[in-house]
């Protein structure tokens, strides 16, 4: 590692754990919202990473969604909480058991709004449960549908089951987002070379309707951004 990326890794270790620990406590759906989006932008500004939004008028502001989103970078959450941004939308987002353990996003993830995914459980009752009363509290749901990071060449990899199910169990229109930049390689140009004014385009399609079964929810979300 070079030196700068070496102090980008540290800043970014000593933010995480500052915002995790400011985070711990009662805190409002309001307060988890506005500490989240001070992380997302203090972090991002500081890898010189901009967010271009398109589409932002489809998202009623207040509005209650199950959020879907494509996934190629561990900075994808935080791109899409600054592209929601000003539009009075609480979300949660759902996080993988390896999050809750990690050394770097545990403390953050635990307590910045999240509900959490075990997928080595036999049941998942508890986790259908947990997101039926979240949303039930006025809750928007946000999820990487994919499952994990798409590291493929492929635009996007075969979206999980499990997005659908919470949007028709819950009622909850669908925001399809696409990060349309590969996030990924524009954090490795920011950490390898320091460059400036980097951007990350992120596109907002129509929303889905929960109760549209004429296609499979990755067919419906291709359609939104003309992917083939």
């Amino acid at each position: 590692m070079t030196l700068n990326q070496i102090k980008k890794a540290l800043y970014a270790l000593y933010l995480t754990n500052k915002f995790g620990f400011k985070l711990r406590g009662d805190h409002t759906a309001d307060q988890i919202s506005t500490l989240r989006l001070e992380y997302a932008e203090i972090l991002l500004s500081r890898l010189n990473i901009g967010v271009d939004v398109e589409g932002i008028q489809k998202v009623n502001h207040g509005g209650q969604y199950l959020i879907v989103s494509n996934h190629r970078s561990i900075i994808d959450p935080l791109i899409v909480e600054i592209a929601l941004k000003n539009k009075g939308i609480n979300s949660l987002w759902i996080a993988k058991k390896e999050l809750y353990n990690s050394f770097f996003f545990g403390m953050f993830t635990r307590n910045a709004g999240t509900v959490l995914l075990d997928r080595e459980s036999r049941k998942m009752s508890s986790f259908f449960t947990e997101i039926k009363k979240k949303a039930a509290n006025g809750y928007s749901i946000s999820v990487f549908a994919e499952g994990t990071r798409n590291k493929s060449d492929q635009t996007l990899a075969e979206f999980k089951e499990g997005a659908q199910v919470i949007a028709m169990k819950n009622r909850l229109p669908i925001l399809p987002v696409f990060i349309k930049t590969n996030a990924n390689a524009v954090l490795a140009e920011s950490l390898k070379n320091d460059t400036k004014n980097l951007k990350v385009s992120i596109v907002i399609g129509d929303v889905i309707d929960y109760k549209d079964r004429s296609k499979t929810l990755q067919e419906l979300y291709k359609s939104r951004f003309n992917i083939t």
